[in-house]
């Protein structure tokens, strides 16, 4: 062979392994990228073609009582569906037929036990399915499938059963502090309540779960990848449910005597602040909320505000006292009706003659007039900050959902009515709430602490999360509070409701409340009230403060249409609490006039 055809074979070997290295090179190289490089997004798009997810949800959180008993829990129901091509394959294909569990008309069969249908339904509605749409992946088994359901299906292992949990809320109280508690929407939503108040705490975090699919859509061992689902914290409220459900149907039963729109009861300890009862008529059930009109669904302890009426009459006397201007045993003549010296005409409820009505007096009587001479000893931007240090135009630290803070008019624009009107309670409004944590401070030495309804938030794994520790504040000198309640006592012992209130062997204070409604005009409803009763007990050592309200009774149109209902209400928290009765004597009555 020549030199010159020696060199081109070599050329032409030379050529070939440089094609034969370049297609290597290409191959090493794709194959780092497919390995390597993008691994991850090959795994993924192989998985997408392979696999399914599906999301795996988390129990939403208890709502439980000051003792533990659950007023709501989360639960599932399974809603489970066939698949009318696959089971169609398992009876025509023979591949598939060999691996079938059992033929089509034995599982439907047994299908429809458990889900509580007939065989004869389950494969119409598979035929239905296939006879619309051959290649039909989905036909409609049952919904709201039990947990015992979904399992029974499970065992039967069939491939084309399919089922998805879904969560649901139970109320397994029912009514009990319903309007409190509040529920959930079709949606999932959290409406209302402490269920939308403490959604962070309640609310679950979902988790997935994902596995490979092999022939005929079924699952393959060992591909299951579960990321779990966290469930919700447990809320414990400070009320009581077995009270609250006492007091809810004693005040329905008393609303409904005396001819009310509705009614509640709050219950407030007096050295926390913590709300111990909350009931209210009508009330909403929430596991059927359709069973009550829409206005129910809120609390109207929280949500409406009225003017007090007589019940801020305590607080007038509250700040007379503490800024010096009067003790209990100042006087003022007062008749029943009088033009006041900015030409004014007041009126007391009841006619009288003239006369020398002490304070103690004039709140025993609850006379305006002679409240709106004393209230007026004191300055009306002075008297304002004693009613905003009372909690009024400040919505509760609760928070509580469609909660209102009451309107208060700024004292540089009261008018010649309005500097009386506000000494008896009128010209600003409340909510019982807001009542309720004003009493409170008078009970408490004039340590005003706040309202407060929740305890605690549990995790799922265990940890606690207890509420902050209520703020608090000094708002009147503890001798203010001591000589009110004194007061108070004399109009629980020498008011007109002396003998429906009474509980034997406790000392207690009262006030009532007879409060005009607002007919939208500017001016009042003629002869309809919004009534209210609230008292402390007991008197010497105060535990305990209990507030009835009635929303436009027409049997008895005065506050003595609370009397029966306070006193079945404080006997039964007294006893419920296990309050000793009073060890201390009452002391002298005091003297109604001069």
């Amino acid at each position: 062979m020549s030199t010159r055809a020696t060199r081109g074979t070599r050329r032409r070997t030379v050529v070939a392994l440089a094609v034969i290295l370049t297609v290597l090179c290409a191959f090493v190289f794709r194959l780092v990228d497919i390995q390597v490089v993008h691994a991850d997004d090959h795994v993924a798009e192989s998985l997408g073609q392979m696999s399914s997810s599906s999301t795996v949800p988390g129990a939403r959180g208890d709502i439980v009582d000051a003792n533990g008993t659950v007023l709501a829990q989360g639960a599932f129901v399974y809603d489970s569906q066939l698949d009318p091509k696959l089971i169609n394959d398992f009876e025509t294909k023979p591949a598939l037929k060999k691996k079938a569990k059992m033929p089509w008309s034995e599982a439907s069969e047994r299908i429809a036990e458990i889900v509580g249908m007939t065989g004869d339904e389950v494969r119409a509605l598979v035929s239905a399915k296939l006879a619309a749409d051959p290649t039909s992946q989905y036909a409609k088994l049952k919904n709201g499938l039990s947990t015992d359901q979904y399992l029974a299906l499970r065992d039967l292992k069939l491939a084309y059963v399919h089922s998805t949990a879904r969560p649901v809320r139970v109320y397994p109280n029912g009514a009990v502090a319903g309007n409190l508690v509040g529920f959930l929407n079709g949606a999932g939503k959290a409406e209302y309540g402490i269920e939308r108040m403490q959604q962070q705490c309640l609310a679950a975090t979902s988790g997935t779960n994902t596995y490979k699919r092999g022939q005929g859509g079924v699952r393959i061992p060992g591909s299951e990848r579960t990321v779990p689902a966290v469930d919700g914290g447990t809320v414990q409220l400070t009320i009581d449910s077995d009270l609250n459900w006492y007091l809810q149907q004693m005040i329905a039963e008393e609303a409904q005597r005396q001819g009310a729109i509705s009614g509640s009861v709050t219950v407030v300890e007096v050295k926390t602040g913590k709300i111990r009862a909350a009931a209210e008529y009508p009330s909403v059930d929430p596991n059927d909320i359709n069973a009550v009109d829409p206005e129910y669904w809120r609390s109207h302890i929280f949500s409406d505000a009225h003017e007090p009426g007589s019940t801020f009459k305590a607080v007038t006397a509250a700040t007379i006292i503490d800024q010096g201007k009067a003790t209990w045993s100042s006087h003022v003549s007062a008749k029943s009706r009088e033009k006041l010296p900015n030409g004014q005409v007041i009126n007391d409820a009841f006619p009288h003659p003239q006369n020398e009505y002490t304070l103690a007096g004039a709140l025993i009587d609850s006379s305006n007039v002679a409240l709106s001479k004393f209230g007026t000893m004191v300055d009306p931007v002075t008297r304002a900050d004693y009613l905003e240090r009372f909690g009024v135009g400040h919505k509760t630290a609760i928070g509580f959902p469609a909660e209102q803070k009451g309107q208060v008019i700024d004292p540089a624009k009261w008018d010649a009515r309005t500097l009386y009107t506000t000494t008896f309670g009128q010209a600003f409004t409340v909510t019982p709430a807001q009542l309720a944590g004003a009493y409170q401070a008078l009970g408490n030495n004039g340590k005003k602490i706040d309202l407060s309804l929740v305890e605690s938030c549990t995790d799922a794994d265990g940890t606690v999360h207890k509420a902050p520790e209520p703020a608090s504040e000094q708002i009147i000198k503890p001798g203010t509070a001591k000589e009110v309640l004194r007061m108070l006592e004399n109009v629980a012992v020498q008011g007109g409701n002396a003998r429906a209130i009474e509980i034997p062997g406790y000392r207690i204070g009262i006030k009532t409340g007879t409060a005009e409604k607002a007919n939208g005009r500017g001016g009042y409803k003629k002869g309809i009230y919004f009534t209210s009763m609230i008292g402390i007990a007991p008197i010497e050592d105060p535990q305990y403060i209990v507030e009835v309200t009635l929303d436009e009774p027409t049997k008895i149109r005065s506050s003595a249409a609370n009397a029966v209902a306070f006193q079945q209400a404080m006997t039964q928290v007294l006893k419920t609490y296990r309050v000793a009765p009073s060890s201390q004597p009452m002391e002298e009555l005091l003297p109604k006039f001069d």
